[in-house]
């Protein structure tokens, strides 16, 4: 019966709902998926033990001797998920695969939510880096000491941390842990004795601060340090 009676209708009129009917669900549909985007908010579940920030884990690939601009390297960092509890840490993580079987000119980045792993970033771009070069074979067991720190909020100098990178490269693999405030001197020291502590470093390891301001001036330098780094590891962590 309802049916009969639409289509005996005016035409006009029912041109006239359907465009209103249109436009009616487009407003549900907009609606709808704001509501969503906020839905998608990342909370711990039920009974799992919720950390102090929810953290974005990325993956970058890029072939090594190309110039990257900022744009073409924002273009090439890959979001892998978002975690807010130990529970969810743990379900990301199992599954990825560790740095020490990454092959090529790769990085994985553990960030804060809404932080991106670039200098440019309003977080970052005041901030800098403690970086330490790894000969091959430490970086899987190195990343993991220092994401469970980061994690577990080890380092003890309150929102200063942004994130942690692991780089692997043909040679040698980097670690490096970013803060905000590189003119913050007695933060950043804080950070690189925790390293030493949660990386059991040797006391002879060199550690390089870097300002991401002087990244962005010098892309991609490496310091003298390199080799004699490889050297200094070598007698202290034998990996099997």
């Amino acid at each position: 019966m309802s049916l009969k009676d639409d289509d005996s209708g005016d035409h006009d009129q029912n041109e006239e709902n359907s465009t209103q009917k249109d436009g009616e669900k487009e407003k549900t549909e907009r609606d709808k998926s704001q509501n969503s985007s906020k839905r998608k908010a990342v909370v711990p579940g039920p009974a799992e033990h919720p950390l102090q920030y929810n953290y974005t884990f990325w993956y970058s690939r890029r072939t090594p001797g190309r110039p990257t601009s900022s744009q073409s390297y924002e273009q090439n960092i890959k979001q892998i998920g978002t975690f807010a509890s130990v529970e969810q840490f743990w379900r990301f993580y199992s599954h990825m695969v560790r740095p020490g079987d990454l092959t090529g000119h790769s990085d994985f980045h553990l960030f804060k939510e809404g932080i991106k792993p670039m200098w440019e970033d309003d977080a970052n771009k005041n901030g800098g880096k403690w970086i330490i070069r790894l000969r091959k074979g430490l970086a899987s067991r190195c990343w993991e000491n220092l994401i469970l720190a980061l994690l577990g909020e080890q380092f003890m100098v309150g929102e200063e941390i942004c994130g942690a990178v692991v780089s692997v490269r043909f040679q040698e693999d980097i670690i490096s842990i970013w803060n905000k405030t590189a003119s913050d001197q007695a933060t950043t020291a804080r950070i690189r004795d925790t390293l030493r502590r949660v990386l059991n470093l040797p006391p002879n390891t060199i550690m390089e601060y870097k300002t991401h301001t002087d990244s962005i001036k010098m892309p991609g330098r490496l310091g003298p340090q390199r080799l004699l780094f490889q050297n200094l590891w070598k007698p202290r962590l034998n990996v099997p």
